[in-house]
């Protein structure tokens, strides 16, 4: 039987320690209130990736018109940190299962404010990409481990609290980020990422001093590289030839090496998935009708709604002439609607035992809003477009809870973090597609004159004659979003509502702590305690979706 590790033995008082009294700030893991300074440090990061988002997004005509990106660079300063943080959650939250959360959380707020600092001094578009890359890497270990330092601090009965105030936080920062962007954009654009620093900074600090390291680590050390990589450059090729393909014509050679590597890996990802003895990606899981259903309305619902934060930064700067901070304050209904429903939808869910009508419908709700978005023209007020963002808003909170519960109800408990990271996955792929083709779609047959001002914010100069192809294009993406987003109101319907939960095998060993209220008193109590932290580490990982996705709504 293994020893027990040094931190499971008892601890001397401070004062037999070398005769030395130490204070330690801050609490016990096992102290009653510990759970509360927890909570107080993943909310924090949440708070830094949400709002991060959201300045980011309202300074990109800024950054054009600063840096001198071409328009294919521009975007990427938005998709490189999303596919960064997308394909690196789930080999971050590996990664912190086999070395610790607390390492992993403050190293990813580390990381993030290095991201922040350099972005800052970027001179041109390309060092920007490469610094949000950064960023993007940090982001995946706030990501992984937020609501899983939460899960392992709360108990059961509280979990629910814990998790709706990390939402109530993230949802925060999607309503005062765009604001807060446009304020900054005035000062300076370089602001909208120091601003990053010492928040990121305050969080390391924070959580040094107030985080425990109280869940065990994965004995399992095997690392799936070969499809990470594969994902990566796969995923990486098919945006980057939707995004250039639009812009330069799809005839480029660029465009057709990067589609035909994504042709080629993304297949081949499924393939190595499916061999590997510790897959990035257990696809077992999709043996369930129910479960596969779900993972693509998923999908769909990413690809329907995340570029319409984009479409509407550069309606409202370039084709009304908004400054950076009106179009702040005019995006707010899209988080509002979603805060207002996603709670309301999830009680609804629990009392009536169905979560398939209740997702189908927020996806036709969502569909509803955004077909009526096509009737926006150049000179609509303000209230019709305000009323429509709302209500796409209220559909994504009427679809996002439901959905959750349901893929993740059929899964056995030792795979939900697995499956959480399989919505993930799935939905912010969803995401990164959604922006790709709206520009592709939006930026076909504009004049170059016309695409210049609208993405520099400067089309107010422009005649309605000169601007209409580009409403006509918005017109096009936005009809097609709402197409999808019906297709995935079918998909949510069509679903079984109940099935039985998937055999994916026995729960994987783990090396673990002892339990947090009172060491171990012998080696024969160490089977027990780590049958109860296998329990906890197995909720965490379940409960790593509800952090990731917030966070990734922030660009909805």
């Amino acid at each position: 039987m293994p020893a027990l590790r040094e931190r499971e033995q008892p601890k001397k008082p401070a004062a037999q320690r070398g005769g030395l009294q130490r204070r330690r700030f801050g609490v016990h893991a096992d102290h009653n209130n510990y759970k509360w300074w927890a909570l107080s440090c993943t909310s924090l990061g949440m708070l830094l990736a949400t709002v991060n988002s959201g300045t980011l997004i309202i300074a990109l005509p800024t950054l054009k018109r600063s840096l001198h990106t071409n328009l294919l660079e521009l975007v990427w300063v938005i998709l490189a940190y999303m596919i960064a943080s997308t394909v690196l959650v789930l080999t971050a939250g590996r990664l912190s299962d086999m070395f610790g959360r607390k390492r992993a959380y403050l190293g990813g707020f580390l990381v993030f404010a290095i991201g922040s600092l350099g972005a800052g001094f970027a001179a041109n578009g390309t060092e920007l990409i490469l610094w949000r890359i950064l960023q993007g890497i940090g982001g995946a270990f706030l990501f992984a481990n937020a609501a899983a330092i939460v899960t392992d601090a709360f108990p059961r009965e509280q979990l629910g609290l814990a998790m709706g105030t990390n939402t109530m936080v993230a949802a925060v920062g999607l309503v005062i980020g765009p604001v807060l962007g446009g304020a900054l954009v005035a000062i300076a654009w370089q602001w909208v990422f120091w601003f990053n620093v010492p928040l990121a900074l305050a969080g390391t600090v924070w959580g040094a001093v107030f985080l425990r390291e109280i869940s065990g680590r994965e004995t399992e050390r095997e690392w799936d590289m070969a499809g990470t990589v594969t994902f990566t450059i796969g995923l990486t090729g098919l945006v980057l030839g939707i995004t250039k393909g639009g812009i330069s014509g799809w005839g480029s050679p660029t465009v057709l090496c990067s589609l035909l590597a994504a042709a080629v890996l993304l297949p081949a990802f499924v393939v190595i998935e499916r061999r590997h003895r510790a897959p990035m990606l257990d696809l077992r899981i999709f043996r369930s009708r129910l479960f596969s259903a779900a993972a693509a309305s998923a999908f769909l619902n990413g690809l329907a709604r995340f570029a319409l934060m984009f479409v509407f930064v550069f309606y409202f700067q370039g084709a009304q002439g908004d400054t950076p901070i009106t179009a702040g304050v005019k995006l707010a209904p899209l988080a509002i609607g979603m805060l207002v429903s996603s709670p309301l939808a999830g009680i609804w869910a629990d009392r009536h035992g169905s979560s398939r009508l209740m997702a189908a419908l927020g996806m036709l709700v969502t569909g509803a809003g955004i077909a009526l978005m096509t009737t926006m023209q150049r000179d609509t007020s303000y209230l019709p477009i305000g009323t429509y963002m709302f209500i796409v808003g209220v559909g994504s909170g009427m679809f996002n809870s439901p959905n959750t519960a349901a893929m993740m109800g059929v899964v056995p408990a030792h795979r939900r973090g697995i499956a959480a990271g399989a919505r993930v996955l799935v939905q912010n792929t969803g995401a990164v597609i959604s922006i790709a083709f709206v520009l592709a779609v939006i930026t076909a047959s504009v004049p170059k004159l016309v695409l210049f001002r609208v993405f520099s914010g400067l089309a107010h100069h422009l005649s309605d004659h000169q601007l209409s192809p580009f409403i006509a294009n918005m017109h096009t993406a936005l009809w097609t979003l709402a197409i999808v987003s019906f297709v995935g109101a079918v998909v949510s319907a069509a679903r079984p509502s109940h099935e039985a939960e998937l055999d994916l095998g026995p729960a994987p060993a783990r090396e673990t702590a002892a339990p947090r209220t009172k060491v171990a008193e012998s080696v024969a109590a160490v089977p027990a305690a780590r049958t109860e932290a296998v329990a906890a580490r197995t909720e965490a990982a379940a409960a790593r979706t509800e952090a990731v996705d917030p966070a990734a709504r922030a660009v909805l």
